[in-house]
Parts: C-alpha cells; structure tokens; sequence
C-alpha cells in the first residue's frame, strides 16, 4: 500500500474541521427550533467523538443513548460508554435492547444477518422515540469510509436528522479523536457495529480502513479510474475492485427511495 496516499489523507486542519463541526451542531439545533440533540453512545470511536463535539458546544442539550445487547455486547463497550459520558458531563440512559430483540425474534424465521441488522434498526427507533419526547435531533454517527461502502443498516444506524461527521474517512477520524482527547483505548478499538459475537467491521469486510480509504480517496476524491487506483494506492485489483463493489452496491443506501 501506498502510505503517501495515507498521509495525505490524514494531513487535514483538523482544529478548523473542529470548529466547522461545532457550528454546524450549534446552527441546526438552532435554525429547527429543537431543544437539542441524542445519539447512541456505543463505546466505539465514531459515537465517541460525536459526544465529544456534543460535549463542546451542547453539552446542556445533549443526551447520549447506551444501547448494548447484553448477550453480545463487549462489557468493556458499555463501561467505555458511561465513562465517557460521564467524563464529558453528558446525560446518558442505558437500555439494554436483548429482551426487546428476543421478543420481535420470537414472531420471525430465523436469519442470522437479518437479525443482526434488527438490533440496529430497534435501536435507531429507541433513538427516535426519546428524540419525539424530547423534541430532540437524532445524530447520526456514520463517518465517510462507512457511508460511501453502505456499512451501515439502512433505516437502522443509517437513519438521522444531522451526519455531523460524514465527511471524515476513519483514518481522519482517529486522528480527529486525538484532538477531542478521546481515550487512546477507545480510539485504539477495532470498529464493530455488535450485531453478533465477536463482531468486527474489518473482519466482517475483509479489507483494513487504511486500504479502504485509499482506494475511495482514489475514486472518489480525486477521480481517477480503477486502473490508476490501483496503481496509486499500489494494491492488487482484487482490493481495489472489492472496495468499488461495496459503493456501487451500496448507492441505493445513500439516496432517497425512488419514486414512481
């Protein structure tokens, strides 16, 4: 792999991307008319830099959603969670969604991946439901490595009012944490979105983010086709093609439903 590609990815302002982020947070809530903003808090690095902007600019108008299934979920995840909330000063509620999950599984045939995906959408209608309460925004914690490869469940973590942090790719976003001094074994865990045991993104796509950035950076920021990709990020077509798939096959995530 390329790491002058890498380097230029993660070569970013990121104090300025900072301060883009917290305006943007602190207008929309604003401009709506909201009274503020609620998100899951997973544990992970995407939620845990969104607590941090939150924490910043929000702080009195944010409230954090902890929502492990406790038949999968590391307990290191939740632990993370409510350390950070509390760290930040962040009002959190914790809402373990295994019963309801068990519950909705009872009435359905059994499917592994579809029922993982069901853990994602339940929680986003949690979100949703204490957003109405609360007249509240849901923010969404989907970074650009993930949106661009639909790695991500449609109308589940997929679904939100604001994408504070959408346009960062996950090797931006790494180093983004450090600034918002987010916890180096936070930022140090592997990404996984826990649909199942022993869950973890790369593992499940079979590629490394480094790789994935790259190539989207190729195809997508810069433009070039597939054969300068490879010969740019100087991975094997097979990498290069696996990761174009993924956005291809993924678009119908990323627009609206098609009218008639």
């Amino acid at each position: 792999m390329n790491s002058n590609i890498l380097n230029e990815i993660i070569k970013q302002n990121y104090n300025s991307i900072k301060n883009r982020i917290e305006k943007f947070l602190v207008n929309e809530v604003n401009q709506s008319g909201s009274k503020g903003v609620i998100f899951g808090l997973s544990g992970g690095i995407d939620s845990a830099v969104i607590a941090a902007l939150c924490s910043n600019v929000l702080k009195e108008k944010s409230l954090a959603l902890i929502m492990p299934d406790s038949k999968v979920t590391p307990e290191k995840d939740t632990e993370d969670g409510i350390s950070l909330a509390k760290k930040l000063s962040i009002e959190y509620k914790i809402i373990d969604i295994n019963s309801i999950h068990s519950e909705f599984s009872k009435f359905l045939e059994h499917d592994s991946f579809a029922l993982g995906n069901l853990k994602a959408r339940i929680r986003a209608s949690i979100l949703y439901y204490y957003a109405t309460v609360n007249k509240y925004l849901v923010l969404g914690t989907s970074d650009k490595s993930e949106f661009l490869i639909g790695y991500f469940t449609k109308y589940g973590d997929g679904a939100a009012d604001l994408e504070p942090i959408i346009s960062l790719y996950k090797t931006q976003l790494r180093e983004f944490a450090k600034i918002l001094d987010v916890p180096s074994d936070v930022i140090l865990k592997k990404s996984s979105p826990q649909l199942w045991a022993n869950h973890t993104a790369e593992g499940e796509l079979g590629i490394s983010y480094e790789e994935i950035d790259s190539v989207l950076y190729c195809l997508i920021d810069k433009g070039v086709s597939l054969q300068e990709t490879v010969k740019a990020t100087q991975l094997g077509e097979k990498s290069v093609n696996k990761v174009y798939d993924l956005y291809k096959k993924s678009e119908h995530k990323r627009v609206l439903p098609k009218a008639c």
